[in-house]
């Protein structure tokens, strides 16, 4: 069969490395794709929000699944417009997509069935939001309900704060129309955790569990970024856990959507915090997260290509999950000025080297080609991923292979996975190449 990806991140490369390895798989395309997928599939070179141009892409390949990564597609109705067409799509409707298009309508779903998320109210109104936001207790977190790319969810210690965030949202329009409405929520406290499942809107099955760091430094200091690095499995949720967000949050949510006339076909991502009073939603994503995608794509034992066209079938229940028992952990490294203004073009050297360090996958996110040089294209560069049969050889081994590569201004996290490990530095330090409270062996070193 022939599969396109939609997308040009990590995610995308991670998907196209993944289904490579299909036996069903005679032809793999990646949308508009990047340096990385151009090793593993045939780039097309049409934008993931061009759903017309994608569509006829689709017909003149003979595509036969198209497997669509970022969430804007999915929220602009590509679903729709590809079953329309007859074409076979994974990912769930623009309706669906509501759960992460509008935290508005994620909320107020939530809040009618009883699935547990903080409390919150919602605004259209910069003077109302910021009335609610002087009698409340802080911290607060003021939220663009629309698309932001990770960008649009402020914590706010003090109503200076939370001013600021309401007024770069509504009254600036710093996130555009995805800040017309803004949902402000009690801020929640306890550990983080990404639940990622995938459903045919009946059956759900989880994902191992990931655990992602947004702030851009170490210490979780720092702005908040699209992720900075990510590890499966995350001991913070085991089986007992699991079985309990599957049933409370995962489960109910598919279940409430379809009350309500929604089929969510695809991978459904819950961020959740683990708090005092159980585990409670952040948000729901629509899509696998990036870098999560990263870290468990590479733990998944089997053929991926059942799974998402069970999902398609509603016959997810006949495809069991079964997962490797190692550790992935996957390391962001990112342009300078990132998660603002950042250059591009800048050359990358050492993907060679890092490639062989053991069992690592350099997955290409903001990459481009210029002759036949690979180089910078965007704020997340690549995704420096590992696997290991503990999570203390997987951070090795990806460290030692982030050790490789170099481009100008080159900047990482330094202590991914490291609360797990119980080796954390807390100094804040930005990760220029060496150092760092995780083990960080010299490029080319041996990890056994």
């Amino acid at each position: 069969m022939n599969i396109l990806v939609v997308g040009s991140g990590g995610r995308e490369h991670a998907l196209a490395w993944k289904l490579a390895q299909s036996p069903q798989v005679d032809r793999l395309y990646v949308a508009p794709g990047n340096a990385g997928t151009a090793e593993v599939a045939e780039n097309l070179p049409v934008a993931a929000d061009d759903i017309e141009g994608l569509a006829a892409a689709a017909r003149a390949h003979r595509v036969d699944l198209t497997v669509v990564g970022p969430e804007a597609p999915l929220a602009a109705g590509i679903v729709d417009h590809f079953q329309a067409e007859g074409l076979p799509v994974f990912g769930p409707s623009a309706q669906a997509a509501q759960l992460e298009a509008n935290k508005a309508f994620a909320k107020d779903l939530m809040a009618r069935h009883g699935i547990p998320t903080a409390r919150y109210r919602t605004f259209t109104a910069f003077d109302e939001a910021l009335a609610y936001a002087r009698q409340e207790p802080y911290p607060l977190v003021v939220k663009a309900s629309g698309l932001a790319a990770g960008k649009g969810v402020t914590v706010c210690h003090t109503l200076a704060e939370a001013e600021t965030a309401l007024r770069r949202a509504m009254v600036a329009r710093e996130f555009g129309a995805s800040g017309e409405q803004v949902v402000v929520e009690e801020c929640l406290s306890g550990p983080e955790a990404s639940v990622m499942a995938f459903t045919d809107g009946h059956t759900v099955q989880p994902m191992v569990v990931a655990q992602d760091h947004k702030a851009l430094l170490d210490g979780n200091l720092g702005p908040n970024t699209g992720g900075m690095g990510s590890y499966a499995p995350a001991p913070i949720v085991g089986p007992a856990l699991l079985a309990e967000i599957a049933s409370q949050i995962l489960q109910p949510t598919v279940d409430a959507l379809r009350a309500e006339g929604i089929t969510y076909r695809g991978v459904l991502y819950a961020g959740l915090m683990l708090t005092e009073r159980g585990p409670q939603v952040l948000e729901f994503n629509v899509r696998l997260g990036d870098p999560e995608a990263q870290a468990i794509l590479p733990l998944l034992d089997g053929d991926l290509v059942p799974v998402l066209q069970a999902c398609l079938h509603g016959t997810l229940r006949q495809v069991p999950l079964r997962w490797y028992a190692r550790h992935c952990l996957c390391v962001v490294v990112a342009s300078a000025g990132y998660p603002g203004a950042y250059r591009k073009g800048l050359p990358i050297s050492g993907l060679a080297d890092a490639a062989r360090v053991p069992e690592t996958m350099i997955f290409h996110a903001g990459t481009a080609r210029a002759g036949h040089q690979v180089v910078t294209a965007g704020g997340r560069v690549l995704g420096i991923t590992a696997l290991g049969s503990t999570l203390a050889q997987a951070a090795e081994r990806a460290y030692q292979a982030v050790e490789c590569v170099h481009f100008a201004g080159m900047h990482y996290r330094r202590d991914i996975g490291a609360t797990a490990l119980g080796a954390g530095r807390t100094d804040g330090a930005g990760g220029a190449a060496g150092g760092g409270g995780l083990p960080q062996p010299r490029c080319g070193a041996s990890t056994g």
